[in-house]
């Protein structure tokens, strides 16, 4: 069975973004890039692969499948990108958007519960959790699997990595690692 697993970055305080979707404020070195993208290839936008040396092709090794929230897919979409990870299929939620005239991206106007359900039934690899907070609260007890990114940074303010109602969840942290940035990047499998 495939898992959903929530892989985000994280200030200190628990914020994924500022409050206006702001993620430049994290420290990221060519080293600590470098490294995610190796063991993360699919994190990276296809749009912005070439620009860094990859391969736009390269295959995915983690994750087929996406999903986001409205929010998150805004930075994106305002730019006139409809599909930011065309190398895999993106599950956009918004009760909002229209559909989206893009290979791969499918605007989904309905209980994400019900779908990761299914999903996980799919043949395939893992499903990535992008974002944002209020999608990941609802999705809480079906989260299998976190990978943290946690950036030594204080944001003040934001969107939370979880909203929704309180509802305490047991992970069990199985890796970890450290970088040059001052980040690490926890892997946390449900208890």
């Amino acid at each position: 069975m495939r898992k959903l697993v929530y892989f985000i970055g994280v200030s200190i305080d628990g914020y994924i973004a500022g409050p206006g979707g702001e993620a430049e404020f994290y420290p990221v070195t060519d080293t600590y890039a470098a490294a995610l993208g190796a063991e993360f290839p699919e994190a990276i936008p296809t749009h912005l692969r070439t620009s860094i040396g990859m391969d736009v092709d390269t295959p995915n090794t983690n994750w087929d499948t996406m999903l986001m929230g409205r929010g998150t897919y805004a930075a994106a979409y305002d730019a006139g990108i409809l599909s930011p990870f065309a190398h895999m299929k993106q599950y956009i939620f918004s009760s909002s958007l229209g559909p989206v005239d893009a290979p791969n991206v499918e605007i989904v106007n309905g209980d994400p519960v019900e779908l990761v359900r299914e999903l996980k039934q799919e043949d395939g690899l893992d499903i990535w959790l992008c974002g944002g907070g209020k999608l990941a609260g609802q999705l809480l007890d079906e989260i299998d699997q976190l990978i943290i990114k946690s950036y030594p940074v204080v944001a003040g303010e934001g969107i939370p990595a979880f909203t929704g109602v309180f509802k305490p969840t047991s992970f069990t942290a199985v890796q970890r690692k450290e970088f040059d940035n001052g980040a690490q990047v926890t892997w946390f499998d449900r208890s």
